[in-house]
């Protein structure tokens, strides 16, 4: 990973044997996932997993969920900068408003679904808070490993 590089943000890959080939960094990022919803768990009482095995998995899905976020994120964005015409600006502006806050309430669903009463993120305000601290984390991290 250089330090000009973009960070990965694309599905896993298929190499030419047609195996699926996971890029080092999303590997990394759910680690740091992993090692911040346990933070989370211990220091706020409303996140709970029940177990090691159950933060991995939720990290996981997480950081399915939020890639496909951020990809939806920087569609919206890049069409909000090409938009050449005040209708088009406030359509840009209006949708990223919708996916921002939406963003957070698609993660406490999907986490619902998958997961039920066994994992619990608390409230929207606070996965608000680890979703940015999970980002934080992750920036932080390839920022490390990149410079290394």
């Amino acid at each position: 990973m250089s330090g000009d590089a973009p960070p990965h943000a694309g599905p896993p890959r298929v190499d030419g044997d047609r195996h699926l080939r996971i890029a080092p960094e999303d590997v990394v990022d759910v680690f740091v996932y992993v090692v911040v919803l346990n933070l989370a768990q211990q220091y706020a009482p409303q996140v709970i997993t029940e177990s090691f095995s159950m933060s991995l998995l939720v990290a996981v899905v997480l950081k399915l969920v939020l890639e496909a976020v951020l990809a939806v994120k920087g569609w919206a964005r890049r069409r909000f900068a090409a938009a050449r015409t005040p209708v088009g600006k406030v359509v840009g502006v209006l949708t990223l408003a919708v996916i921002l806050p939406g963003s957070k309430l698609l993660v406490l669903e999907v986490v619902d679904v998958v997961f039920g009463d066994a994992v619990s993120l608390g409230g929207f305000f606070l996965v608000t808070a680890l979703i940015l601290v999970l980002l934080l984390a992750r920036l932080g991290v390839r920022r490390l490993l990149a410079s290394t």
